[in-house]
């Protein structure tokens, strides 16, 4: 084969071979990479390449939020169900989101989540009820209570109470790990839903992998 100038040597290309411009004279991308796109690594001195999707960029990858849709009186409800994903025109979730099924949460991806279920209600003199966050490792044949909160009459009449029940939850299989709200309520209370704001509500945050 025929060169112009000078035969390049025969050695492999170190450091001091490359030039800056190799990069900075390519056309930048000005977006994120997306998931197919390729970096090239040394994994322990091999070079590799590896999917942009599998470069940990410590965001967050998976939120969505849920509220109750209607209003729930005088009676257990174990789950608590008429759920909807919230469809206020200023919400989004980020990634695939989490499912709901007859009152029983799935997730679509494993990981560390934080969950938080903030229920609005109203209770009379001298009843009072439990609220509820259990999850489970095997589809609910078996339920831990991960938080939950007792309430009653805080005040004379038909007092409205906020309760915020708050938990972290390691998913690490889609397929048998799950979340469900429990309530039992005593007569003359309520908890409170609405298909156009959020009254009662329940959120998911992935903070990361699962541990």
């Amino acid at each position: 084969m025929a060169y112009i100038g000078n035969k390049p040597a025969n050695k492999a290309v170190v450091a001091s071979d490359l030039d800056p411009a190799v990069i900075t004279g390519q056309t930048a991308l000005a977006v994120a990479p997306a998931d197919t796109d390729e970096f090239l690594i040394s994994d322990a001195g091999v070079l590799k390449r590896i999917d942009a999707s599998l470069v940990g960029g410590g965001g967050i990858t998976e939120a969505d939020m849920y509220r109750l849709t209607t209003t729930s009186s005088n009676s257990d409800q174990n789950p608590l169900t008429n759920w909807e994903r919230v469809d206020d025109a200023t919400f989004s979730k980020i990634g695939t989101g989490i499912s709901v099924s007859t009152g029983i949460f799935s997730f679509a991806v494993t990981g560390l989540y934080k969950i938080d279920f903030i229920a609005q209600t109203r209770v009379n003199t001298g009843n009072n009820g439990t609220l509820r966050v259990r999850g489970s490792s095997d589809n609910f044949s078996n339920n831990d209570e991960l938080v939950k909160t007792t309430y009653g009459q805080i005040s004379s009449g038909n007092p409205y109470q906020t309760h915020i029940l708050s938990t972290f939850f390691n998913c690490t299989n889609v397929s048998t790990h799950k979340i469900r709200c429990d309530i039992s309520m005593a007569s003359a209370y309520d908890i409170f839903g609405d298909t156009d704001i959020n009254k009662t509500t329940i959120s998911f945050i992935r903070l990361g992998d699962s541990q």
